[in-house]
């Protein structure tokens, strides 16, 4: 089969369309035809090993453990495991994968669900870790009540566009943060305000929030509790820049402050699990989650090297 696949760390350029052979499947497991995959940071961090600590934490000390990058996927079951009872050849599916950069990947059962009807299979690609992380932080993280006020640091980012609609599904008051290029796309998804950062500093704002979701990490946890009302609960999802620690650095502080301070501060990663798929399958299908945008593979190079050009290894 057709792949992408990468020997060592490094920028885009270490990726490689090539021929490999199709993967073996487990009895739990799925082999899904790829249709689309998704393209995020995470994967801009697994290819450039980057920020290091991810290498001792299992993806290859100097090469990477796994052959072809990719995990978020839609396509059509090929084949299944013995175990396999949800899914049979010829089904349309979402979710999480291995290798997913390639014509065939493999994936656990527990991490597919039926692609929602609504969505192209190009759409559905983009759902699964995007739109899990937004979920989990808003329900289970931060507990969000409805009338609730959330602002969302880097609203028109993956975590952040799915974020904000969700964030309006439980009955919250959304603004968004992001760039002035985006203001009209975070609108759009249903936010009640936006911030253009370029413009305006949240942190020096007269508003104070329930609730502060964090995809970003620029600003530091002192500023950002400015923002926060006294009981307010913040939740980091990304953090800063760097090549070290980054975002663990913010991290650990943030646990440090975290006795000195009546807010709740957390940090979350996803887990990706069949019900939370089902429950944004059943969003979309309800109209409350819109589809994200698609591009060609020569697209998602460019925004791979585009996290490069933005001097993301400030420090």
């Amino acid at each position: 089969m057709k792949a992408i696949a990468q020997d060592t760390y490094g920028s885009a350029d270490v990726l490689e369309l090539r021929d490999i052979k199709t993967p073996e499947i487990a009895d739990d497991e799925v082999l899904v035809q790829v249709h689309a995959a998704g393209v995020d940071r995470g994967v801009w961090h697994v290819m450039t090993g980057l920020p290091y600590p991810i290498r001792v934490a299992g993806y290859g000390l100097r090469a990477p453990k796994t052959l072809v990058p990719g995990t978020d996927l839609a396509g059509v079951v090929k084949a299944v495991g013995s175990d396999v009872t949800r899914f049979q050849p010829g089904d349309e599916v979402f979710g999480v994968g291995t290798g997913t950069f390639a014509e065939y990947a493999r994936a656990a059962e527990k991490k597919l669900a039926p692609k929602p009807a609504n969505l192209s299979l190009e759409q559905a690609a983009a759902v699964a870790i995007s739109g899990s992380t937004a979920l989990q932080a808003l329900r289970d993280h931060a507990r969000v009540e409805p009338g609730q006020t959330v602002l969302i640091i880097g609203a028109s980012g993956g975590v952040g566009t799915f974020a904000v609609q969700i964030g309006k599904t439980l009955g919250a008051h959304v603004t968004g943060v992001c760039s002035s290029r985006n203001v009209d796309l975070v609108r759009s998804l249903g936010a009640d305000h936006v911030i253009d950062y370029t413009k305006e500093d949240f942190t020096k704002g007269a508003e104070r929030y329930d609730l502060i979701l964090d995809m970003v990490g620029n600003q530091g946890l002192l500023a950002c509790r400015r923002a926060l009302k006294p009981d307010g609960k913040y939740v980091m999802i990304g953090g800063p820049k760097g090549r070290w620690l980054a975002p663990m650095d913010s991290v650990l502080r943030m646990f440090l402050l975290k006795p000195f301070v009546d807010q709740e501060m957390s940090f979350m990663i996803s887990k990706i699990n069949r019900d939370d798929l089902m429950l944004l399958r059943e969003l979309d299908e309800a109209g409350r989650v819109a589809g994200m945008p698609v591009g060609t593979v020569e697209e998602a190079l460019d925004y791979l090297r585009g996290l490069e050009a933005e001097d993301y290894l400030e420090d």
